[in-house]
């Protein structure tokens, strides 16, 4: 076993992990709606991220009224997942490398995938239901998208691991503060510019194996 420079890795979900612009664009795709107009509104920053969750809940009741957590989980069954996530975890654990999840995914993915792959805890956003399961139309933000960062120090807490010895992982703009607390910055097929250009390594594939490469080389002296 080398030198690794890292003690844990901090991977987003959508269209990291998820082979998928976002799990929330997958539940859309399901209903058939389109959330370009919300999208676009918080993108801007004339909308903040609850709100952005109740218009998107407000498009699937369109077209299922009493839409509920079992409907979303349902919607959610076939969302792809990238190749590689077995053996990538496989070879951080082998390292002593803690794996973690940090997504303003839905949830209902994120402990799927961190169960069913033996990540080492993940933190996503929930839809919050009524006592028979249907949605109330709001979510519970554990990942602020304004800034990730937040909730990867928590993670650095929990685990006793400080920011020169994180590596994070993420395609997108909203990544960008959880780059500032990482020691090593990857961006996996970046969505933009923003993302790109605050990387320190750019990775573009079908793979997510491919991150092992700059996580696992010897550190220089």
């Amino acid at each position: 076993m080398s030198d690794i420079a890292y003690d844990l890795v901090a991977f987003d979900m959508d269209g990291v992990l998820v082979d998928y612009v976002s799990s929330w664009a997958w539940v859309h795709r399901y209903f058939e709606v389109d959330n370009s107009e919300a999208l676009n509104l918080f993108k801007t920053g004339r909308i903040d991220e609850e709100e952005f969750i109740r218009r998107d809940v407000g498009l699937w009741r369109t077209v299922m009224p009493d839409v509920g957590i079992e409907d979303i989980r349902k919607a959610l069954r076939d969302v792809p997942i990238i190749d590689g996530i077995q053996e990538t975890i496989a070879a951080l654990r082998y390292n002593n490398i803690k794996s973690v999840i940090v997504s303003g995914g839905i949830d209902l993915v994120a402990e799927r995938i961190a169960i069913g792959y033996g990540f080492d805890g993940y933190m996503a956003n929930t839809l919050l239901t009524h006592e028979d399961g249907r949605l109330t139309g709001e979510g519970h933000l554990n990942v602020d998208l304004r800034d990730k960062g937040i909730a990867l120090k928590i993670f650095l807490e929990k685990h006793g691991v400080s920011p020169d010895r994180v590596a994070s992982i993420g395609n997108s703009f909203v990544d960008v503060n959880m780059f500032r607390h990482s020691a090593l910055s990857i961006a996996f097929n970046p969505i933009d510019d923003e993302v790109r250009n605050a990387a320190d390594v750019v990775i573009e594939g079908g793979n997510i194996s491919a991150v092992l490469g700059p996580i696992l080389a010897e550190p220089q002296r």
